[in-house]
């Protein structure tokens, strides 16, 4: 049987797939959410004539006619003047302060001599110097933030300036993870013979959290029917389970077996790609299951091909596909086979346009240093031919 494109993976995985419901949540909780709902601000910011900086708050027009203004009183942020600057007057202000009535610049303190309630202006400013208008940043009913927006600090400045405290995002898809395999124990524990680590969760548990997601870690899923049907009945309420390893065909590989018995219905198992070949696709009932292989780099570069965009469409995200860029090689590459090849590989730098990539030497699939040390993908398609030095490739970041 031919293995599935990774085209037709992806759209399979992502077939279906819609926003998540929304919910409200306090507005300095909201990074990294995307918001549900487009904003329009509540206000008009600022919301009156501010004072730019310290100064005296005059007209314009007397600056030409008096040699000394009166000064009449004074205008603080949160305590505005209560009165009219007239005719050869003036109003000490403050920062941020409102412009009292009559006023139209406000002088620097620096140019200005004062002498009990009378000041002269050494320095004259233009008419509206050193003033902030009333809506020079925005106007109420003005649409700043819209839907699908992934919220960041700047963002929620200018969502809490808008008067927002709390704001409508799209709920978190929860995403259960579980390893399977009898040779695994939970990081910091002491090995046996025979046993490794079980290091892909933590790396999947940070992608889900980056992407949008909330990571639900179950434990280790051992090598039996009955332990792996216990762990995907208890991941029902999420919206996608992720499996690590236990994927293929060997004796050892239940995976599919335990989702059959579940009712799952599957969708597809086995890709062409390099690496991740072993991988499966399956619905079982409101939750999306994918089955990943069990290399720790073939289980976060098939995340990050499939499971990111997925969790990147639940949440209404935008940017759901693979967002390929282009790169030179820095170093000649053969010709590839008939999967497609995502091979680990650093930026070097380069000229304007297109940065030098490099491909690591080594490409096993279980090498974790290996995928540490690389920023990018190179995709090479099936049966790419031979590339040389300063080819122009895909190539496909590795934000997580």
């Amino acid at each position: 049987m031919a293995l599935l494109p990774v085209s037709d993976a992806l759209a399979a995985i992502l077939e279906g797939a819609s926003r998540l419901g929304a919910e409200y949540i306090p507005v300095h909780k909201a990074g990294g959410r995307v918001l549900a709902q487009d904003l329009a601000a509540r206000i008009t910011q600022p919301p009156f004539d501010s004072a730019a900086m310290d100064g005296y708050a005059v007209r314009a027009s007397d600056l030409d006619e008096f040699e000394r203004l009166e000064v009449i009183g004074e205008s603080a942020a949160g305590l505005p003047l209560c009165g009219r600057v007239e005719r050869g007057q003036a109003a000490r202000i403050f920062t941020g302060a409102v412009v009292p009535q009559g006023a139209d610049c406000v002088v620097m303190q620096e140019n200005v001599e004062r002498a009990g309630s009378v000041v002269r202006i050494t320095q004259k400013p233009a008419p509206g110097a050193n003033i902030r208008p009333a809506g020079v940043d925005f106007r109420e009913g003005d649409v700043l933030l819209r839907e699908g927006r992934r919220l960041t600090a700047r963002d929620l400045m200018l969502a809490a300036g808008m008067n927002y405290g709390s704001l409508s995002v799209t709920r978190k898809p929860l995403v259960a993870i579980v390893a399977t395999g009898d040779e695994l124990i939970s990081p910091g524990g002491v090995l046996a013979p025979g046993q490794i680590v079980s290091s892909s969760p933590a790396g999947l548990a940070a992608m889900v959290a980056q992407s949008g997601g909330e990571p639900w870690l179950l434990d280790i899923a051992r090598d039996s029917l009955d332990g792996l049907a216990a762990r995907i009945e208890q991941a029902r309420p999420a919206d996608i389970l992720v499996t690590i390893g236990g994927a293929s065909v060997g004796d050892h590989d239940l995976v599919g077996r335990a989702l059959a018995h579940a009712g799952a219905t599957f969708h597809f198992h086995k890709v062409a790609m390099r690496p991740g070949k072993p991988l499966l696709f399956a619905r079982m009932d409101e939750t999306r299951v994918l089955g990943l292989p069990g290399n720790p780099v073939s289980t976060l570069i098939c995340a990050r091909i499939f499971l990111q965009p997925l969790i990147h469409r639940l949440t209404n995200f935008g940017g759901s596909g693979q967002r390929l860029t282009k790169g030179i090689l820095d170093a000649a590459l053969p010709s590839n086979g008939d999967r497609t090849h995502y091979m680990r590989g650093r930026i070097t730098g380069g000229p304007l346009g297109a940065p030098l990539v490099r491909v690591l030497e080594c490409q096993d699939s279980s090498l974790m240093s290996a995928l540490a040390s690389s920023d990018c993908l190179i995709v090479r398609q099936p049966g790419a031919v031979a590339a040389e030095v300063g080819h122009i490739v895909d190539i496909l970041s590795l934000d997580f």
